[in-house]
């Protein structure tokens, strides 16, 4: 398909899905927040990574900042007690002297082209006004009252182990237009990886990087130039029409800084106008609690992705059968080898080669695979369990389909 008109467009596009290859082969499992966490920042808005503690969420986040050169990064862990001037500028004590009133903003908030704020609704009740101003208008006003600061951020990637738990921090939750879940590894095969990876020496990884230049073109101009066609809104339409049936509501606001995610996609993708595939991207904006995130994935999946839909379906089934090994936890061996022989190994079986069969028709269409990996990752961890704790064999030391 063709791609954007600019060269160097196509560059930076090039040059962006190379960082999210990079990053997707170097934390497993975490190729969809990669990718959501670039298309977020060439859309110039903020995401929230959110999963528990140790999962790579910190590390990841300053490994794609870090790939963009002549950028000011700033990071920061918010607590309780973090003061507005420890984000934003110190008080000059050697100006204070003097008896003038300043604050030193380089190395801050303030001067940040991209900023990775760890637990955000920790935030302070004190800082809570000047940080929903950073992040909303890209302002900050001066602990002395002088003219408000314009601030150079791109987009703020933040992070948190838990969701809102107050009205303040909630406000700040309501500012970051993209959430994205993480959790513990699921598939044995790369929890292996990540264990050798803890003795083994690794290679020189190779490290592509974008000049800041180039992402604030793309975020100017690139991305909203790339065409929203009348068939694309009419897909917005539908999909805001049956998220309210299921009483899932997302603000007017929300929905319009939506399709510039929409945009972002294709640029990445280097597609000069967006298409079906991109609405995948909603799954990521349009619901306040995890428990709505696999209702709106649904609804969003019946729109671009039959496929995906369909291994979702799976993964209902696969859900099932982890919840009825729990439920049998304590029974004898002999009982547990039943349940696997009448049960689990054909449901098991049947659900890994059709996922396998699901993948070989979306990859060969063109489609996005991401949601059908997921789901076999899924499928992978629960074979492991079966086979570990209801026969008692290595999980690790199997190769064939279960």
């Amino acid at each position: 398909m063709q791609g954007p008109s600019n060269p160097a467009d196509g560059d930076t596009a090039r040059r962006l899905r190379a960082i999210g290859d990079e990053l997707s082969e170097r934390f497993y499992e975490r190729a969809d927040v990669v990718r959501t966490l670039v298309v977020t920042l060439l859309a110039g808005q903020h995401s929230l990574v959110l999963g528990p503690p140790g999962t790579a969420k910190s590390e990841l986040a300053r490994e794609l900042t870090s790939r963009i050169e002549g950028a000011s990064y700033w990071e920061i862990l918010l607590s309780k007690f973090t003061a507005p001037t420890r984000m934003f500028g110190p008080i000059d004590v050697a100006a204070l002297a003097r008896g003038e009133y300043r604050q030193v903003y380089d190395g801050r908030a303030t001067t940040a082209h991209v900023a990775f704020i760890d637990e955000i609704f920790k935030c302070s009740t004190a800082a809570l006004n000047e940080t929903l101003g950073y992040l909303n208008e890209r302002i900050y006003h001066p602990e002395n009252g002088g003219e408000p600061i314009r601030c150079p951020l791109i987009g703020a990637i933040t992070a948190s182990n838990e969701l809102p738990s107050g009205e303040d921090s909630a406000a700040i939750y309501d500012r970051l237009l993209v959430r994205v879940e993480v959790g513990y590894l699921a598939d044995p095969s790369n929890f292996a990886a990540l264990v050798r990876s803890a003795v083994s020496r690794p290679a020189a990884p190779v490290r592509t990087t974008v000049e800041l230049t180039a992402l604030r073109q793309a975020v100017a101009d690139g991305v909203p130039a790339v065409e929203v066609p009348d068939a694309i809104v009419d897909a917005v339409c539908a999909l805001r029409a049956a998220l309210r049936r299921k009483e899932l509501i997302a603000s007017d606001r929300r929905w319009r800084q939506a399709v510039r995610l929409l945009q972002a996609s294709a640029y990445l993708d280097g597609r000069p106008a967006v298409g079906e595939s991109d609405l995948s991207v909603l799954t990521h904006v349009l619901w306040n609690s995890p428990a709505e995130r696999p209702t709106v994935e649904r609804e969003v999946l019946q729109l671009v992705n039959p496929d995906a839909k369909e291994a979702l379906d799976l993964a209902d089934t696969i859900d099932d059968l982890e919840a009825q090994l729990d439920a049998m936890a304590g029974q004898s061996r002999e009982a547990l080898s039943e349940w696997v022989i009448r049960k689990a190994h054909n449901q098991l079986a049947m659900a890994g080669q059709r996922l396998e069969r699901l993948r070989e028709e979306a990859a060969g269409a063109g489609r996005s695979t991401v949601a059908i990996d997921r789901v076999t990752g899924r499928q992978r961890a629960v074979r492991a369990r079966v086979l570990t704790e209801a026969l008692g064999v290595d999980a690790s030391m199997v190769r064939s389909q279960f």
